[in-house]
């Protein structure tokens, strides 16, 4: 690193901008990232989720950026070797539709290219954009190890998604079947059902006349999808509904439009409360349908084309859009006596997750993964953590990932997509059969013949990344990487992809490898607006993480979305809350600043890395103080507390060692003490790396200015970030001078007090006793700090002027204040008095509106938020003068 500037070029303000690039730089240059295998030192290893390759920075990737990389730098500080694995993902869907929509522009679509010379014009996308993240992800100082950085479509990857097809295709847990998936018209391509996104919507429930096929009479259905009744191959009811019990003896019903005859099966599955308890059944177009379906031997009429209009099984509706489909229908219904009612109805409706496109449940043939909670491979992932070999913090998610678990289906892995790692089967032109193998054949391993066609299809983008932490290692090779990085330690994550990426994870890693991928999974919430709102670009509330970093610096913007977090729980994040970031940023550099410039040219700085207990008491003081911090930041760092480590690390720097030390500091350094030096620079320095994981840049560039004007102790490296993160010292913890520096601070916080409520001036010092027969010691020891801190001048003896004495018990110590002529205190009294009954008033007007259920039940969740936040200023407040009065007295 550069030795520190001359004292003249220390800027007054942090100018983040002049310092992120060159350090950031500085780091790459030389190294720290990449950590060295060493069979003695057990390494810390975190993965880093790959974002899509088509994708710039948002809020979400730099929480993730900012938790991993303090998690990283902490251990890498504790002296671990450390891996933090990045790379990018192909995202199939999401990189397809990206050029589709570059080729639409063009006036082409992919299939004017053709396969091969599509995937190619994608592939020049990726090389043209597909860095663009990775260059985002340095701005926010991410220490990741670029040298292994990796893509989803690389060699090594693409080798063990094709070994772990194969293998589970042997073992029978992939197999090719029909089965109902979810499809989108505009993708066309299956969806998983993690890939399906329901929203609430406003509907309509169709009451549908179904006829005896003998006799008068008819059955009503009801159904939100009067188009599928086309797909209709039964009506079923549920056997312990009494209103069918004869209906289901044998009765056959006209199906409406086509006349189809339909028997009535009696199943277990219908719901007797919806509509009017008889469900028309389509096993082409419903999950449960198809199930109903299996179960009675019945047909499946697929009546949709893959583009969402209606096939040849439509009769005259064949090549109607579906939604065109539906109007047409039920005007026909309509007009031929056979629809009973239209009601409103609320109803979930599933879109596909990228283009937002209403998903369309249909038969198809497909390839699944075979999923059953008491079998590979979703099993032994249920037992790695009931058996505690796999943790989850917060431990509330385990519950969720264990139901989950234990009510999976069958994985549907296949997409009718060209980008993508293609299904390494091919199918025999002469006998039908499949060839299944990693390499590409030469002929069809079951006749011989030449004749073989590779399946079009591509595999789902979640099966490669499930086994993103062995892979990225040289799984299947037995690389030294895989033998020494694996299992990882830490998979860190937002909890919306525990389904879509973190469960899949746990059992491809257990059926590859046989072990857990990663020993705890750390979930965090989802940033929000400052409404508790999330944020979307239709709402117009979302913050562009990239232009914040222009605006705030990227240690504030790192700062401002961790501080406060926990994990699993959301956030919130505004203008206020990054300005603070900022705010304390400045704070602490021009703190450095001050420190710094004390210790230029100062002698007898030596000892200052290892002190031995110093004399002074306020030195005592904020060496327990600073020794506490250490012990609760390392606590809260191995409880994955990382917010709370942020808030200790903040109220330490800006109350105890800003506005405390350092202005007790200056009264003794006007004097040239040495020891207030020595101990300014202990413990900046080492608070500089207890803070060097969460702001990275500004502790770096502080701490080479500082250790460049103190002396060269012990080993001091090169880089803060490969500095020893501080551990605490037993021999500074003393208590005594805790609780005697805690009395000071109040004194001097109570007048000060008093100051602001009788808006007396800063300037004028006031006359003032404090009596404290058991500590008089401490208030002589300390007399100076508390009149230059307190702006007062302390007198041996107390005055007689009883009519401007204010008196103020704190502690052990009476404080007797004269305000002098400056404040009537009999009219303080009263309009302090006033000022509590009315805070009252507001006080149990919040507290009865906040105990309404009817308030709490149907307001936003922002506006409770908001008035339990006034509830709280409001009894702070309140606490605040009834304090003060209770030390006026009567008068």
């Amino acid at each position: 690193m550069a030795s520190a500037q001359p004292k003249q070029d220390f800027p007054k303000a942090y100018v983040p901008s002049t310092v992120e690039e060159r350090i950031y730089k500085l780091w790459m240059e030389r190294g720290y990232f990449t950590p060295q295998i060493d069979p003695d030192r057990k390494p810390f290893v975190i993965i880093m989720p790959p974002p899509n390759v088509t994708g710039e920075l948002h809020l979400g990737h730099a929480l993730v950026a900012a938790l991993q990389d303090a998690l990283a730098r902490w251990h890498r500080m504790l002296g671990e070797p450390v891996l933090w694995l990045p790379g990018t993902d192909h995202a199939g869907i999401a990189t397809q539709v990206v050029v589709e929509r570059e080729l639409e522009r063009e006036g082409l679509t992919r299939h004017d290219l053709g396969r091969e010379q599509f995937v190619e014009r994608v592939w020049e996308w990726v090389r043209k954009y597909g860095g663009v993240i990775t260059g985002q992800q340095q701005r926010l100082g991410a220490s990741c190890d670029w040298t292994r950085e990796r893509f989803t479509l690389d060699p090594g990857p693409g080798a063990a998604v094709r070994t772990t097809f194969v293998s589970m295709y042997n073992r029978g847990l992939i197999y090719r079947g029909n089965r109902i998936i979810n499809w989108c018209p505009r993708c066309a391509t299956a969806l998983s059902d993690l890939e399906v996104v329901h929203t609430e919507e406003q509907g309509k429930l169709y009451y549908i006349r179904y006829l005896y096929e003998k006799g008068d009479g008819s059955v009503t259905v009801a159904t939100t999808r009067p188009e599928t009744l086309l797909g209709d191959t039964a009506v079923a009811v549920n056997p312990k509904d009494k209103r069918y019990k004869r209906l289901a003896a044998g009765q056959r019903l006209v199906l409406p439009v086509l006349g189809r005859l339909l028997p009535v099966v009696a199943d277990e599955a219908v719901d007797a409360a919806f509509g009017t308890g008889a469900l028309k059944v389509t096993p082409g177009h419903d999950p449960t349908d198809f199930e109903i379906g299996q179960r009675h031997g019945l047909d499946t009429v697929n009546v949709m084309n893959l583009d969402g209009t209606l096939n040849e099984e439509a009769g005259p509706y064949q090549g109607y859009d579906r939604y065109r489909a539906r109007e047409a229908i039920v005007e026909q219904l309509d007009r031929e006596g056979l629809l009973e009612r239209v009601e409103p109805y609320g109803m979930s409706i599933g879109h596909c997750s990228r283009c937002d496109t209403v998903v369309e449940p249909l038969v198809s043939e497909q390839w699944f993964v075979r999923m059953s909670p008491s079998e590979p491979p979703a099993k032994p992932a249920i037992d790695a953590v009931k058996e505690g070999r796999l943790r989850i913090v917060p431990e509330r998610f385990t519950k969720v990932y264990l139901n989950w678990m234990e009510n999976i289906r069958d994985w549907c892995i296949s997409r009718q997509l060209w980008w993508g790692h293609r299904i390494p089967v091919w199918y025999c032109d002469e006998c039908g059969g499949e060839t299944v193998t990693v390499v590409d054949p030469n002929a069809c391993s079951q006749c011989g013949s030449a004749g073989i066609t590779q399946d079009p299809d591509v595999l789902d983008t979640w099966f490669s990344s499930a086994l993103w932490p062995h892979s990225t290692l040289g799984w299947p090779e037995e690389t030294d990487d895989l033998s020494y990085f694996y299992p990882g330690t830490v998979m860190e994550t937002g909890y919306d992809i525990l389904f879509f990426w973190v469960a899949r994870m746990i059992m491809m890693g257990l059926q590859n490898t046989g072990e857990v991928p990663f020993h705890t999974v750390y979930l965090h919430g989802l940033i929000r607006d400052v409404q508790g709102v999330k944020m979307s670009k239709s709402r117009g509330n979302v913050i562009d993480p990239l232009q914040t970093v222009d605006l705030y610096g990227a240690d504030a913007l790192r700062f401002a979305i961790t501080t406060g977090t926990t994990p699993g729980n959301d956030s919130r994040l505004g203008e206020a809350k990054l300005e603070a970031a900022r705010n304390f940023a400045n704070k602490l550099w021009n703190a450095g600043r001050f420190v710094i410039a004390s210790l230029e040219d100062a002698k007898g700085l030596d000892g200052w890395s290892n002190l031995t207990p110093p004399e002074h008491r306020e030195d005592r003081w904020i060496l327990i103080r600073y020794n506490r911090l250490i012990e609760r930041v390392n606590q809260f760092f191995a409880e994955f507390q990382l917010g709370e480590a942020e808030r200790e690390l903040y109220e330490f720097l800006w109350n105890e060692f800003c506005d405390w030390y350092i202005e007790m500091a200056k009264v003794r350094l006007r004097g040239g003490d040495v020891n207030a030096r020595r101990v300014l620079a202990h413990v900046l320095e080492g608070t500089l790396r207890l803070l060097h994981p969460f702001m990275p840049f500004i502790t770096e560039e502080l701490w080479q200015r500082l250790t460049a004007v103190l002396p060269r102790e012990g080993s001091l490296p090169d880089s803060i970030m490969i500095a020893p993160y501080p551990q605490q010292n037993p021999d500074l913890l003393d208590e005594e001078a805790e609780t005697d520096i805690e009395l000071v601070t109040n004194i001097v916080r109570a007048i000060r007090n008093v100051r602001a409520e009788f808006r007396i001036e800063p300037t004028k010092r006031l006359e003032a006793r404090i009596e404290s027969p058991a500590t008089d010691g401490i208030v002589e020891g300390e007399r100076e700090a508390i009149e230059t801190l307190a702006r007062i001048h302390l007198l041996k003896k107390s005055t007689d002027n009883s009519s401007s004495m204010v008196t103020l018990v704190v502690g052990t110590a009476t404080v007797s204040l004269d305000v002098g002529d400056a404040v009537d205190l009999d009219t303080e009294r009263r309009r302090l008095q006033g000022e509590v009954r009315e805070a009252d008033q507001h006080i149990r007007r919040l507290t009865d509106h906040l105990a309404d259920e009817q308030f709490t039940g149907k307001a936003p969740e922002e506006v409770v938020e908001r008035e339990s936040q006034r509830l709280s200023s409001l009894k702070e407040r309140q606490g605040r003068i009834q304090e003060l009065l209770s030390q006026l007295g009567d008068g």
